[in-house]
């Protein structure tokens, strides 16, 4: 099992840059594939980024390719979510998840999930 908290959040403007982290607690952080995910009131929540557990697997939603880096450091048991060039459309609350298994993560199965962290773009 492992527990999930989220920081880093924040109002920024448009253009700007934040930096999402994610501590992880449990010994075993390094055998679960983590990711970001958002969700803004009335909608699904959707996937923003994961990574398998060695780094060596890297995935991206389109929306945010080329803007946005997910990193971790099993070391510290954390993850991070770089985000730059922030839109108004990149407004949610993201959310750091945890699975032993990297396809069970971006389909939403059973993750462990943190609280959230706010992250509002002014235009």
């Amino acid at each position: 099992q492992v527990q999930l908290v989220e920081s880093g959040g924040g109002l920024v403007q448009a253009g700007g840059s934040l930096r999402l982290s994610c501590a992880a607690s449990g010994r075993t952080f390094s055998m679960y594939a983590v990711a970001w995910f958002r969700q803004v009131p009335g909608k699904e929540r959707e996937f923003v980024a994961a990574l398998n557990r060695d780094s060596g697997s890297i995935y991206y939603a389109d929306s945010v390719k080329g803007r946005f880096t997910i990193s971790r450091d099993n070391a510290k048991f954390s993850v991070y979510l770089q985000m730059n060039s922030l839109k108004p459309e990149d407004t949610a609350v993201y959310y750091c998840a945890a699975h032993r298994a990297l396809g069970s993560l971006m389909n939403n199965e059973n993750n462990y999930w943190g609280q959230g962290t706010q992250v509002t773009v002014s235009s």
